[in-house]
């Protein structure tokens, strides 16, 4: 079974027998015709259930095939596969939220990307050994920031400026986008991209902390200066300036 929240070490701990898969040879035929499509519907399986309810799937049967592609030297095919795999779903994803009303468009996205979230925490355990053994030795990456950089370019950086321009709206409208959404998505994109918090400070900086600059002292001045205006204004205004003292009345005769 998958299980979203099974990880590396739960990879690991399911136990082949390396003789068994090294005795029987891999084709370039057996590798299209077999072990690639049934590891292509486990994929497409995973990126298209719910987060919450994945239907059975061996775990240990796709674990095993993977294995046995990268110890029969398939890991470049597997690899060029997966990431075609994942950039044609995330295509899809892309051209469905272009059809988005902007009412919904943030709720919809929010749901994209938490179902691919959930989805990759499932695929990078079963590529656990194309990983180990290829991505990172070979090309000196690793496979999530592969998979968070393909929704990046695929989805996120296309929709970047309604989701931006959106997300202000509803920031100055309470309840126009319910704030759990709100949190979820401005994390989301910080996680994809951190430079994309300059394109608006104050929203991120409400859920992302050492979002702002830290102060400088020309600032403080600055500061200084508005508060004492600010003061000025409340008092020819009939505000007066709050009595901070501690001394009881009796204590002031």
């Amino acid at each position: 079974m998958f299980d979203s929240k099974m990880d590396e070490a739960n990879a690991r701990s399911l136990t082949f027998n390396p003789s068994e898969f090294m005795m029987n040879g891999m084709t370039a035929e057996d590798y299209k015709e077999t072990y690639w499509p049934r590891l292509e519907k486990a994929v497409e399986q995973l990126l298209t259930q719910s987060p919450v309810k994945y239907s059975s799937i061996s775990y240990e049967q796709i674990y095993s095939h993977v294995y046995k592609c990268v110890c029969q030297q398939y890991s470049e095919h597997l690899y060029r596969d997966l990431l075609w795999k994942i950039t044609a779903h995330l295509q899809q994803v892309c051209l469905e939220l272009q059809d988005s009303q902007p009412e919904s468009f943030v709720e919809n996205f929010n749901q994209a990307f938490t179902q691919y979230m959930a989805a990759i925490q499932c695929i990078i355990p079963v590529f656990f050994y194309m990983n180990k053994f290829y991505i990172e030795i070979k090309l000196h990456r690793d496979l999530k920031d592969d998979l968070m950089d393909l929704f990046s370019a695929q989805v996120a950086e296309k929709h970047i400026s309604m989701l931006i321009s959106l997300l202000k709206k509803a920031d100055s409208m309470s309840f126009q986008v319910k704030p759990s959404t709100m949190a979820s998505v401005v994390k989301g994109l910080y996680d994809l991209q951190p430079d994309w918090a300059q394109l608006a400070p104050a929203l991120f900086s409400r859920f992302i902390p050492q979002i702002h600059p830290p102060v400088l002292e020309s600032d403080l001045l600055r500061y200084a200066a508005e508060d004492q205006k600010l003061q000025m204004e409340l008092s020819l205004n009939g505000f007066a300036r709050c009595n901070h003292s501690r001394k009881r009345p009796s204590e002031e005769s």
